[in-house]
């Protein structure tokens, strides 16, 4: 019945409407609120009550009834015909200029967020690409370090036999510095200097006593091998392998160089406390702001009887004649520690290029060196 009641209530108002009847269109409407509102407000009832509880109910109708109240309130304050005619006072075409301001203002704006944005993308791929070289930089030094160790054992193993006596035949002694050339060129500072450090105390950077018809080794008696600086062979000579190298702001104490070619190498703030340069080719040698203290540039006592090395003389390893490091033409600024005794030989050979750099100066100290270059003899 309900429904046939509303499809009637429908058909009056659509037939008023058609007529032009207003009071059959209104009473065609009022027939469709009073049969469809009871049905409207029986459901949503239902669904507040199934769905809200007393304390929720009470809240929505407070709610209700305060936003009428307000607009009852405003309206008994006439605030709605303020609007309308303060609305009807402004200058429309003034606001739809301030609009286009205001447009242009909010470009402005849009492009400032946009500089930022891109400028904050940039700083955050910066600090990723810092990250990812730091991860890259810790991940070299690991896998040069897991070198240098397989490096070592690999030494070990070819030059010492099963009861750890040096058993370095001439192919083991070839093997082992075409190992060490390949790593000491492929290596940074620091690792050059662990391996050197290595080396030098493992005695197989120094010359060292043979059996003439062996040649294996001979120990001295206390529990080492015996030292021949003038007829020794070494396991392992350098050589050629540190010339122009770089091995700066490293760790070179106690480290046996003598007899190596370190042409033109970088030595600028290294630690060489008591290491041996005794008739080490150092010509153009870099020694900026290096620890000298205790280094050993010749032997003897002498400095006014020491001489550099030479191709065609026997040195003196008690005069000092002929046991000297090549030091033309190194550069002494800012060295460390520097003896009177290193400042003499320093000064009578290092050319004078190289007398200008040596702390102390060399004023009263004679220039011994020949006016060929030293440097392409040796």
């Amino acid at each position: 019945m309900t429904i046939w009641g509303n499809l009637i209530a429908i058909a009056i108002m659509v037939f008023g409407l058609w007529l032009n009847n207003t009071w059959i269109a209104a009473a065609g409407c009022a027939i469709a609120l009073v049969l469809s509102l009871p049905i409207i407000y029986r459901g949503i009832r239902q669904e507040l009550l199934d769905s809200l509880s007393p304390a929720q109910r009470l809240q929505l109708v407070a709610s209700i009834t305060v936003a009428i109240a307000l607009i009852g309130l405003l309206q008994i304050l006439e605030f709605f015909e303020y609007v309308s005619s303060f609305s009807d006072r402004i200058d429309w075409n003034a606001v739809g200029a301030s609009g286009e301001w205001g447009g242009a203002f909010g470009q402005i704006l849009i492009a400032i967020l946009a500089v930022y944005i891109a400028w904050r993308q940039y700083i955050i791929s910066r600090d990723l690409t810092i990250e990812q070289n730091r991860l890259t930089t810790q991940q070299n030094i690991l896998t040069q370090q897991q070198t240098i160790d397989a490096y070592f054992q690999g030494i070990s193993d070819l030059v010492l036999d099963d009861d750890g006596f040096l058993e370095d035949w001439p192919q083991e002694q070839a093997f082992a510095a075409g190992r060490t050339a390949a790593l000491l060129g492929s290596i940074d500072a620091g690792g050059k200097a662990k391996v050197l450090r290595f080396l030098s105390q493992s005695k197989l950077l120094t010359p060292l006593r043979r059996d003439r018809r062996l040649g294996r080794a001979i120990l001295d008696g206390d529990g080492g091998y015996d030292e021949d600086r003038l007829y020794g062979v070494r396991v392992i000579d350098l050589g050629v392998m540190l010339a122009g190298a770089d091995v700066s702001q490293a760790d070179l104490r106690w480290t046996d160089l003598s007899d190596a070619n370190m042409i033109r190498a970088n030595l600028s703030g290294s630690d060489l406390v008591k290491a041996n340069f005794s008739r080490t080719i150092l010509y153009e040698a870099n020694l900026n702001g290096a620890d000298i203290k205790g280094t050993r540039f010749f032997y003897g006592n002498k400095p006014e009887l020491a001489s550099p090395r030479s191709r065609n003389e026997i040195p003196n390893y008690t005069t000092g004649e002929y046991t000297g490091a090549v030091v033309e033409n190194a550069d002494f600024t800012n060295v460390q520690e520097m003896s009177e005794d290193q400042r003499k030989y320093c000064c009578m050979w290092c050319g004078d290029k190289s007398r200008q750099t040596i702390p102390g100066g060399c004023e009263g100290i004679p220039d011994r060196l020949p006016q060929k270059k030293l440097g392409a003899s040796h």
